[in-house]
């Protein structure tokens, strides 16, 4: 039995891969503003000097956007291959992919919070 899905080597599953990365940065401006975000975030931690599990969480909170963003991106992109009419199950797979980024940076917000709130503090106020 032939199967219609071959297989790729190495190089090619992360020249895709790398591929779907450059297409979520190109089409989804929400995507292209989570990464300025996060350029940001890396920035401030580096300026601020947070400590190493400070990082972990940072990078965690970054990381977790960025593919709750990819994943709704990629049903987006498989909703449009599949009916160009509006369904309501298409609907509601785009509004819960959706959710998932809602959460996903929420979460962020709030680890962004716990980790930069007490340093910019001390800056600012000189005290903590």
């Amino acid at each position: 039995m032939y199967s219609r899905l071959r297989h790729h080597s190495w190089k090619n599953k992360f020249r895709n891969a790398l591929r779907g990365l450059r297409r979520a940065l190109r089409t989804q401006s929400s995507f292209a503003i989570h990464v300025l975000i996060a350029c940001i975030a890396i920035v401030a931690a580096a300026i601020l000097r947070v400590n190493t599990v400070e990082w972990g969480l940072l990078v965690a909170a970054i990381g977790m956007v960025m593919v709750a963003e990819i994943f709704n991106t990629a049903i987006e992109s498989l909703a449009r291959a599949v009916d160009t009419q509006f369904h309501p199950r298409l609907r509601d797979a785009l509004d819960i992919a959706s959710a998932a980024v809602l959460i996903s940076a929420g979460t962020a917000v709030f680890i962004g919070l716990c980790i930069f709130l007490p340093p910019l503090y001390r800056l600012f106020f000189g005290v903590l």
